[in-house]
């Protein structure tokens, strides 16, 4: 007798922000989180910081201009807090939707802000909120950086083990064997748009990390939703107050994709300037076929000739202790 594998629909996000806007981006994200639930999907996975919208301006100029034009102090009040109103507004619409959603968000704690994907289950609690483990290039004058504990796979009562990683995460192979050593089966990877520096950046665009995704599929023999955003003409326009600045970015830029753990495409990729919903059904059952054939960190590895050294410790810049401090009573009942 036939064992019955969980099938489900899913929705991966190619849109623009609302450009640096945190009302209109958490408005947008409800509408989106809505349209999934209503076309059946049961999970739903947004572009890297797609709330306010990517850091394109650290990419344009130099850190003084970005100071000068607003943008830091732009992009630092439009950042997610989780303990903000507008985190609640997000909880509750997706557990209303009663769907599972992987959101991208600038998320801001304290005075620093960074690169964060907050899943969100169907009863609306938090199964995790992770951080960009390094922020890449020019990112690190905006974002922190998170720590081994967000190299993690989470088991779901619906959707199977879910995972998420952003942008060139996916160029780290240490990485990514963390999250398939953990037997991940569905991976949300994250990406901006791919209209940033192109086409003379080819390692920026959407061939390159496009590709990127769809071996981590074959690699991890999983399926891998990839979102992205999209460049609107406005956003363009925002970013680019000069003729040289306009050679580094255009509008569009939008590549999602999903794939198989085969590599195969699940969904018709959609025109990079149109801004939608892609949505496909997976089938976990097909895990066990992938793997059959090459299980990275089972039957195919090598631990005997190469293997990971991994700390998954959360690590934060103050740990709070308490010294222990013993009484002895006197038998009048002072301390001693």
């Amino acid at each position: 007798m036939g064992i019955s594998h969980p099938k489900y629909k899913v929705a991966v996000v190619q849109a623009a922000p609302v450009w640096l806007d945190l009302d209109g981006t958490v408005d947008k994200c409800i509408r989106l989180i809505n349209e999934a639930a209503d076309k059946g999907c049961k999970l739903i996975a947004f572009p890297e910081t797609f709330i306010p919208g990517y850091c394109f301006h650290v990419w344009m100029g130099t850190p003084a201009w970005t100071i000068m034009r607003g943008y830091v102090q732009r992009y630092f009040d439009n950042s997610l807090s989780y303990d903000s109103p507008q985190a609640e507004r997000l909880r509750q619409a997706v557990k209303k939707a009663g769907i599972t959603a992987v959101l991208g968000l600038s998320e801001r704690d304290g005075g620093s802000l960074y690169i964060a994907q907050w899943l969100i289950g169907p009863d609306g609690e938090t199964i995790a909120q992770r951080r960009k483990l390094r922020a890449t290039h020019s990112e690190r004058t905006v974002y922190g950086e998170g720590d081994g504990s967000d190299l993690a796979v989470h088991e779901t009562a619906e959707l199977g083990r879910l995972g998420a990683l952003c942008c060139w995460e996916h160029l780290q192979p240490l990485n990514k064997y963390a999250m398939y050593a953990q037997h991940e089966q569905v991976h949300v990877a994250a990406w901006p748009c791919f209209s940033l520096y192109e086409p003379f950046a080819h390692a920026l665009g959407w061939q390159t990390n496009n590709a990127v995704s769809k071996v981590y599929a074959v690699e991890g023999s999983c399926f891998v939703l990839a979102p992205s955003m999209v460049i609107t003409q406005d956003m363009v326009d925002d970013l680019c107050d000069s003729e040289d600045k306009r050679m580094l970015i255009h509008a569009g830029g939008g590549h999602a994709t999903i794939y198989g753990p085969d590599g195969s495409e699940l969904a018709p990729k959609l025109p990079e300037t149109e801004e939608g919903l892609l949505i496909a059904e997976i089938d976990l059952g097909v895990i066990g076929i992938a793997k059959n054939a090459a299980d990275p960190a089972g039957h195919y590895s090598r631990p005997d000739v190469t293997r990971l050294l991994f700390n998954k410790k959360s690590t934060r810049p103050v740990e709070h202790f308490s010294l222990p401090v013993d009484t002895v009573e006197t038998a009048e009942g002072d301390p001693a």
